[in-house]
């Protein structure tokens, strides 16, 4: 019988539409023996996996921990220890408020070998299909990834100073946070500032707001958005490109 070798490797599912995935990363996830995937991956990407595999749901859903942190953790180094290739399938990229970092340490403290695959961020691709540049010329030169919820549950501090910013705003785990935000972005005088919300992203059920940081608030109610939803905040948002239904128009280059 050969020896075990323990190894980890966390690997980014991208945003959500299942074609946003990297070869390497379906490679890991064909090569996995144990597989600890979150709540935001989308779980076709599991038909990838050995039918023999062991699939283990580690995610968060509506505030309801499968596990938590330490116990993923732990998690993570019996199932390599005890089966080998144990892959860690996140939402987005996994460096970007992910944890993936966190893991990664923890497990080369008990000698696993340890390796990433990155993922194609929410940040970026969840604007794109709207056809929301975050930068653009004469309308921004650069942006902020934010993350509003910190790990104290309050809003991050990051927020008054990217108002304060010309740059593009892009808020992650924000809608609980949304009165706030739209408070501290009157507050810089940015009340006509276009703003648009999005709702599972790339996804077939996505859910699309756009308006201005005074109306977005009744257009939430309107379209009933909720989480999970990235925040766009600034000019490019009505600087948008009109785009043709991504998926029709690629499959008829293949």
């Amino acid at each position: 019988m050969s020896k075990i070798t323990p190894k980890l490797t966390v690997v980014g599912a991208g945003p959500g539409d299942v074609e946003l995935i990297t070869l390497k990363a379906i490679k890991a996830i064909e090569a996995a023996n144990v597989i600890l995937y979150d709540a935001l991956i989308n779980e076709e990407l599991l038909k990838y996996a050995s039918a023999d595999i062991e699939l283990i749901f580690v995610g968060k859903r509506k505030g309801c921990y499968a596990f938590q942190q330490e116990q993923i953790n732990e998690l993570i180094v019996a199932k390599a220890k005890e089966k080998g290739h144990v892959v860690r399938l996140k939402g987005g990229d996994p460096f970007i408020f992910g944890r993936g970092a966190e893991e990664i340490d923890y497990a080369r403290g008990f000698g696993l070998e340890t390796f990433v695959v990155p993922g194609i961020t929410s940040a970026i691709a969840v604007p794109a299909y709207q056809g929301i540049p975050l930068t653009k010329r004469g309308s921004s030169e650069s942006f902020w990834v934010i993350t509003a919820t910190t790990k104290n549950h309050s809003l991050s501090t990051d927020v008054p100073l990217a108002a304060k910013s010309t740059a593009t705003v892009v808020i992650l785990m924000g809608m609980h946070k949304l009165a706030e935000i739209v408070e501290i972005f009157k507050a810089e005088g940015k009340a006509d500032t276009p703003m648009a919300i999005i709702q599972n992203g790339t996804r077939a059920d996505e859910n699309v707001g756009i308006g201005t940081v005074s109306t977005i608030e009744a257009i939430v109610a309107e379209k009933q958005l909720g989480s999970p939803a990235i925040i766009v905040i600034g000019d490019v948002v009505e600087k948008r490109v009109e785009l043709s239904t991504i998926c029709e128009e690629i499959n008829k280059m293949v």
